[in-house]
């Protein structure tokens, strides 16, 4: 148990006979709810893909409506100006800063970087490797490639430098702007290290363009995504986040069958609902792509079971924002969580 014990528990909501809700699946669409949902045009959300594809949103009376977006900070703008009414992302300064105002709270898991499940790799360039930075106690003195100041990859480089007991300053960070840009730079020698997705990392250190030295949820898990709603929406509508939530929930039931179970030997399980599921995720990523189930196994990250939220991480993210000064409004971080949805990872 941790201090992060769910407010209210949640209840499964039972399923009715096929023709039923085929009956009533007219209706309820007509008074259905909308909820609009800010999310990256990635593989990163694939449980709401899922949920989408199969009707989980209308059966809960919500007519969810995606809203695509090219980086994290402006899904948390959106919210605040009520252009949509919940995100799914990663947590950055910039959203913490956010919810630091009492405009945004985060409310449930998403992407959690988990030992034993490649998410994203720490990759060193040729030179940088050859030169001796083979591991990440290795990093100081060198330069790391990130999107921005205040990004989830400035999180990641801080934690790695608190476990591996250097201290972050002792690092170079170049702020690249893109994660593209990131690889680049790191196969060109223009930075020693950067971070790149399980798809990208493999590929690199596979050509020797870059050699891949360690995975970061090996080091330090982390909840990479979280999804989180606008205050205004949680005080005045609760119940339509509810039963959204539990929408989501049955996509993130439904990609855990999909993609992470594994058999005795430790392999991962594939099957017809892996199948099932890869074809409902190319409506939104990969349509068209011949290689694209492929694509999608290679980049399957963790999603802890109904969407459970490690709290304690966002905490812990909070804490380290506000120390480096990327927080503009200090808040205690149990204020910009809302356990009302989902349970607390652990408890």
């Amino acid at each position: 148990m941790t201090a992060w014990t769910p407010i209210l528990a949640l209840t499964r909501r039972m399923a009715f006979a096929l023709p039923l809700a085929a009956a009533i699946r007219p209706a309820r669409a007509a008074e259905a709810e909308r909820v609009r949902i800010g999310l990256l045009h990635t593989l990163s959300p694939a449980p709401l893909y899922i949920a989408m594809q199969r009707g989980y949103f209308g059966d809960q009376g919500i007519d969810a409506q995606f809203r695509f977006f090219d980086a994290a900070q402006p899904i948390a703008a959106a919210a605040v100006s009520g252009d949509i009414d919940l995100g799914i992302t990663a947590l950055t300064g910039g959203f913490f800063s956010l919810a630091g105002r009492g405009l945004l709270k985060v409310i449930a898991g998403g992407l959690h970087e988990q030992k034993g499940w490649p998410g994203i790799g720490l990759l060193a360039s040729k030179g940088a490797f050859d030169a001796g930075l083979t591991s990440p106690a290795k990093l100081a003195g060198h330069s790391l490639g990130i999107t921005q100041y205040g990004s989830s990859f400035h999180y990641m480089a801080g934690r790695i430098a608190q476990v591996e007991g250097f201290d972050l300053k002792t690092v170079t960070l170049r702020p690249l702007q893109t994660i593209q840009n990131m690889l680049a730079a790191v196969r060109t020698g223009q930075v020693d290290a950067t971070m790149a997705i399980a798809s990208q990392a493999r590929p690199a250190d596979a050509s020797g363009e870059a050699r891949l030295i360690a995975w970061v949820g090996d080091l330090v898990p982390y909840q990479l995504t979280a999804m989180f709603a606008r205050s205004g929406l949680l005080a005045g509508d609760a119940d339509a986040v509810h039963r959204t939530v539990r929408a989501y929930q049955r996509g993130v039931a439904d990609y855990r069958t999909a993609f992470l179970r594994r058999d005795a030997a430790g392999q991962p399980m594939q099957d017809e609902s892996t199948d099932t599921a890869v074809a409902d995720i190319t409506h939104y990523v990969f349509e068209g792509d011949a290689g694209a189930k492929a694509k999608i196994l290679a980049d399957v990250g963790w999603y802890d079971a109904d969407a459970a939220l490690d709290a304690d991480d966002v905490a812990r993210q909070v804490r380290w924002f506000g120390e480096q000064g990327l927080i503009r409004e200090a808040a205690d971080p149990a204020s910009l969580i809302d356990l009302r949805f989902v349970p607390a990872l652990g408890a």
